[in-house]
């Protein structure tokens, strides 16, 4: 049986060494993308944009109808989920119209049973 090294961390807690370097390696783990995910999601329009992306596909003209937000700031808005993943759009004639991906799909219902354990 191998002996296992523990370290004492401050004032007694200790922990195994593989647990001390396990946390050491989540710790400097590279979380850019998630802090992306997160500021994208941290605004109430582009929330909003994606609960009413949930219902239907729709174009930014939509959008601009249901806010008092300029075609140029809904069309940022969706730029910034479309980098995160959450968004994907295509060309229909002459609409460019937007519509939820998988991974935005299966965000949001994740999002939503957290609340529903609230």
């Amino acid at each position: 049986m191998s002996e296992k090294k523990i370290i004492e961390v401050k004032n007694a807690y200790c922990l195994p060494e593989y647990m001390f370097e396990a946390v050491h390696t989540a710790m400097n783990e590279d979380v850019k993308e998630m802090v992306s995910l997160f500021k994208v999601l941290a605004d109430p329009t582009r929330l909003k944009i994606i609960k009413a992306l949930e219902v239907q596909s729709l174009c930014v003209c939509v959008f601009v109808e249901h806010t008092e937000q300029q075609h140029s700031a809904l069309s940022y808005h969706l730029k910034l989920l479309k980098e995160v993943g959450i968004v994907d759009s295509r060309r229909d004639h002459s609409f460019q119209i937007y519509h939820l991906t998988e991974s935005g799909n299966v965000l949001m219902k994740d999002i939503y049973k957290h609340f529903e354990k609230a």
